[in-house]
């Protein structure tokens, strides 16, 4: 018998049913690994392989082989997801696998009814579905129920670890789990899954934090890769009607009706089943409008959906049961809240509007076509003003496209992959979790909450010193309270934020506003307009017919056209080996096969600015006059970095006027004759700094990122933000590099 038969005659009936019913002619690599190590060890399991591979079946037909042998009392397997739609997504998955096995899944959030909730708590068993929002929640609010209802706990498993690791929220997953086993008495093992990690070997370290079972990552031969890629490249409102010729191609005027690039997009789609990416909501809302817009002047049907974070349930789901739909070309314009593993069948075609942050979210988005046997398929549009001969030097360099060009080149070339990043000092997450556990245990001595909650591993390179001056800083402001007995317990403060659902969060949240037609509920908006004016949500315009501010809700009507919107928040960072090999994709002379005619002509443009400009030979730009360009090529943190060790020195070397663009570029005034003297002795000054607080965070600064910053005490602030978001020692790399050019030159 092989080892292929061995685990499939192990695995029950129902399962091997399950195979049956779906043709599948043998167990692929990553469900054979993941079985070794489920059946027959201990470990924890670190699953990372492409999309569409089989994951989740391979994680789940060996835990659910496992707790059929050994039954046990209460919630057997715990299943944690970061989206409300993906749980919704493997809850159907799940519930088809499970069907003839007798095994219960629950799924558990905020849109689930109180009916399913109050069945699974009457009655506890099989599979538990959850959000880390709606765990924190019985975390907190049943802690007399956790061990009758995780007692017999085997198994956790994390889905998308990737884009949990180094953020509050995944953080406060590793609290939840170390505090659930602190109070059932066990350790479940756990299971990680993702398509994409850039360090197997931290992501098996964060995983399995806090425990004593080592994780299992099984390596899977490096499959040669098939895409079809395309990059296309436009300038706005250009008047050559020419940037359109290859995607207009059996038009009988051969002419963009509105702009070429949206043209070009939409000719991409057209009868294709299509997600089209774009990397802020803004941008999702007006090319979804847009795309309607040629449909209708086209005279097609108008299949056009939207998704994203800030529309209602009902209108996201309805997009993903049509995309599910094996007979529509259904075209949905998302963010990332698309890019996760929600199963939406068989994708033609990705769009991509202008690049992705990162390879990570690249290789997510593309993942989600070709699936069945058929290569995945990504097209890039691009759209920029065209430059005036007299721009600024960064101004002639297509940022958007070099960086796309370079995250493609890193994947094929090294099979690079951003590693997750270590948040050393979460001092939010630190004030969360201790109203969360003071609030479920009751009163604490100081040090025994202290041994509570630095014990948890996200808090374990937290000093003593830390925590103390962040308890009397709470108890100072009433999120504390100290009893006659000396013991601590949650103060006024602390109870008004306990006391809203919003505590269960991490991340950040807005006081958003409804927005409904009719019964309809639209989504939400941030900041509502007057009534008798307009905005754009859902791909779609309203005009404001009633304002309810009490309630924040806004009622609307249905009207023609199309606008821009906005929402307040931040792009991702960009890891420094992207800008290194966007460098590199200017100073080579490379023709990449993938780059369109426009596009290809963009790019030799840009290198010849290159060339003739000396960008790449040389950081240290002078543009003329008083005015200086530095092109650093550093990442978000290291760029943040360099930008403050020059901003420290600014008054000595008669600098103003700094400005950047992302991490591209940093300009500023500056006397000529004074650029040596400002590389020397910026290198001077930080080559023995280990201390960044000191040198770059002003006194005056408070650094408000996370939810609950606004409640940390300001010279913590400060050391946690140069501990995580400042990278001292790369930018000292960089600029010891600088001088070098500088010498050489």
């Amino acid at each position: 018998m092989t080892e292929a038969d061995r685990i499939f005659e192990r695995f029950p009936v129902f399962i091997r049913e399950f195979i049956y019913s779906h043709g599948w002619e043998n167990l692929r690599q990553v469900q054979l690994e993941a079985a070794r190590t489920i059946l027959d060890t201990d470990h924890h399991l670190l699953l990372t392989s492409s999309t569409a591979s089989g994951k989740t079946e391979a994680a789940f037909f060996p835990i659910l082989t496992k707790i059929g042998e050994v039954p046990s009392e209460g919630i057997s397997v715990l299943y944690i997801a970061p989206l409300k739609s993906l749980i919704n997504d493997q809850f159907a998955r799940m519930d088809e696998i499970l069907r003839e096995s007798g095994i219960r899944v629950t799924h558990w959030h905020g849109d689930v009814a109180q009916s399913q909730k109050r069945k699974l708590l009457e009655r506890p068993e099989g599979i538990l579905q959850i959000t880390p929002e709606s765990l924190e929640a019985m975390l907190l609010n049943r802690p007399n129920d956790i061990v009758r209802l995780f007692s017999g706990l085997q198994f956790v498993v994390l889905d998308e670890i990737h884009i949990l690791m180094g953020t509050d929220r995944g953080n406060q997953i590793l609290c939840q789990l170390t505090r659930l086993e602190r109070m059932i008495g066990t350790s479940p093992r756990r299971i990680g899954l993702s398509a994409t990690v850039g360090d197997p070997a931290g992501a098996a370290e964060w995983l399995s934090a806090g425990t004593d079972h080592p994780t299992d990552v099984p390596l899977f031969s490096e499959e040669k890769i098939r895409w079809r890629l395309g990059m296309e490249h436009f300038f706005i409102q250009n008047p050559n009607f020419d940037q359109t010729e290859n995607a207009l191609t059996g038009r009988e005027d051969n002419r963009a009706l509105m702009d070429a690039g949206y043209e070009f997009v939409y000719d991409c789609v057209r009868q294709k089943k299509s997600l089209v990416f774009s990397n802020s909501r803004e941008e999702t809302e007006y090319v979804c409008a847009t795309l309607r817009q040629i449909a209708a002047k086209r005279k097609d049907p108008d299949v056009f959906l939207i998704h994203h974070g800030n529309l209602s349930a009902s209108l996201r789901e309805e997009a993903e049961l049509k995309m599910k739909d094996e007979d529509s070309f259904a075209v949905t314009c998302a963010t990332v809240t698309m890019e996760l593993g929600i199963d939406i069948g068989r994708l033609e075609r990705i769009m991509q509007m202008d690049s992705p942050n990162s390879v990570s979210s690249f290789l997510q988005r593309l993942g989600r076509s070709g699936r069945r046997g058929q290569p995945p398929e990504m097209m890039m549009a691009f759209r920029e003003e065209e430059p005036l001969p007299n721009a600024p030097l960064p101004q002639l360099i297509p940022w958007s496209l070099l960086r796309a060009i370079a995250i493609v080149q890193l994947y094929i070339e090294e099979r690079f992959v951003e590693p997750p990043s270590d948040k050393k000092e979460p001092l939010s997450l630190l004030f969360h979790q201790t109203l969360s556990v003071l609030a479920s245990k009751g009163e604490l001595t100081a040090a025994r909450l202290a041994g509570e909650i630095l014990t948890l591993p996200p808090f374990r390179k937290i000093s003593k010193e830390t925590y103390k001056a962040l308890l009397v800083s709470m108890l100072n402001n009433d999120f504390l309270e100290m009893t006659e007995e000396k013991g601590l317990i949650v103060g006024m403060a602390g109870e008004r934020l306990l006391n809203s659902f919003k505590f269960y969060a991490v991340f950040q949240d807005c006081e958003d506003f409804t927005v409904r037609c009719e019964s309809e509920e639209i989504g939400t908006i941030t900041t509502p307009p007057p009534v008798g004016d307009r905005f754009a949500l859902a791909g779609r315009v309203w005009e404001v017919v009633e304002l309810d501010a009490p309630r924040r809700l806004v009622y609307v009507k249905g009207v023609e056209g199309k606008m821009e919107v906005s929402w307040p928040g931040e792009y991702g960072e960009i890891h420094t080996r992207i800008l290194e090999r966007m460098k590199q994709v200017l100073s080579e002379d490379t023709v990449y096969p993938y780059l369109k005619p426009n596009a290809a002509r963009r790019l030799e443009m840009a290198r010849r600015v290159a060339a003739n400009t000396g960008m790449t030979r040389r950081s240290l730009i002078h543009l003329g006059g008083y005015t200086w360009c530095l092109f650093p090529w550093l990442g978000t943190r290291s760029f943040r970095t360099l930008r403050k060790m020059i901003g420290s020195v600014a008054s000595e070397f008669g600098i103003s006027g700094m400005d950047f663009e992302g991490c591209n570029y940093m300009t500023f005034r500056m006397e000529r004759g004074n650029e040596r003297a400002l590389l020397d002795g910026l290198l001077c000054r930080f080559s023995e700094v280990d201390e960044p607080a000191q040198e770059l965070v002003s006194p005056r600064e408070l650094p408000v990122f996370e939810k609950y910053d606004q409640y940390i005490p300001g010279d913590l602030l400060r050391h946690a933000y140069a501990t995580d978001r400042l990278n001292l020692s790369e930018a000292r790399k960089r600029l010891s590099q600088i001088v070098q050019e500088e010498t050489v030159d």
